[in-house]
């Protein structure tokens, strides 16, 4: 019998051409491919997920890879999924890398250089007055946060004051603050794939924010990085458990050392302006993302024959 998946893949920025290339690779491999897997649209009966009248869970794999659409409904049954079946990522390494502070905090665990970060119950303003004090600046982030939404930079003990009311308005349960990091106004994304280095290149902020995020403002540059910074994102993918990771670095100044800003767990293939740049790993990224479902779904139907 052959081997099918499920593919969610986001449709813009040349994500269409790459869902084509990969779905004929994979189809290469005896494996086909169900696209547009959108679980916005299923429903959950009778002991199965159901895409119209697919049950989903009887698929050999599902592959998600859209963030700019994701909706809580389509995360709640990802995880009820990832229980029966490989997705990629996993839904444990999705979740995390969805939160940036639990990410941060496992990463610390495990020896991986993070900037410096507090997480607080948010009527303890006592700790977040004295970390004013002691870093000087900081950042406010949402946990679950993408694209540099939401982050707000905090230069004086007069901004946070005017800050801690706009948030108690709202229903957070607590804050996260980052130590804000002397750094260069540039980071590298490092793409990382079965814990292979795939590419990487550089994100520089605009002269009007100090954000990189190109959602922000930002720009990308061809940029080469150096051994210290693919083990560091190689480590931090693993860390994660993350099949598929962007890992977001910055060399702190201070420091004087590299350190993990973020571990996202969709990280976009280059465009296709990008590619024209010189951005051309999109390839070995679709040929390690294929060998990946290969493995994975092999090792699946080796389980059901036993």
């Amino acid at each position: 019998m052959g081997r099918k998946i499920g593919m969610w893949m986001y449709q813009n920025g040349g994500g269409d051409k790459i869902e084509e290339k990969m779905v004929k690779k994979l189809k290469e491999r005896g494996i086909e491919s169900v696209t547009g897997l959108n679980l916005r649209h299923a429903i959950a009966k009778k002991g199965h997920i159901y895409h119209g009248k697919r049950k989903v869970d009887k698929l050999d794999l599902f592959f998600s890879y859209n963030a700019g659409e994701q909706t809580q409904y389509q995360v709640f049954l990802y995880q009820a999924l990832s229980r029966v079946i490989p997705t990629i990522n996993s839904y444990e390494a999705f979740a995390l890398t969805e939160d940036k502070f639990q990410t941060s905090y496992l990463l610390q665990q495990h020896g991986v250089a993070t900037s410096e970060f507090q997480l607080c119950h948010r009527d303890d303003t006592e700790h977040l007055n004295r970390n004013m004090k002691k870093w000087k600046k900081m950042v406010y982030k949402p946990t679950d946060g993408w694209g540099g939404v939401g982050l707000t930079k905090i230069e004086s003990q007069e901004t946070l004051d005017m800050l801690l009311p706009f948030l108690n308005q709202t229903d957070l349960r607590f804050f996260y603050v980052e130590k804000f990091v002397k750094y260069d106004n540039t980071d590298y994304r490092v793409d990382v794939v079965d814990g292979k280095f795939v590419g990487c290149y550089g994100r520089k902020a605009s002269k009007r924010d100090w954000r990189t995020n190109v959602t922000s403002g930002g720009s990308v540059f061809k940029r080469e990085p150096n051994d210290e910074v693919v083990n560091l994102a190689l480590k931090a993918a693993k860390v994660c458990g993350a099949d598929i990771a962007g890992v977001d670095i910055i060399y702190d100044q201070e420091r004087e050392e590299y350190v993990v800003l973020e571990v996202n767990g969709i990280p976009a293939f280059a465009t296709p302006e990008q590619e024209k740049m010189g951005l051309d790993f999109n390839e070995l990224k679709i040929d390690l993302i294929v060998d990946l479902v290969d493995r994975k779904t092999k090792k699946k139907n080796k389980k059901e024959t036993k």
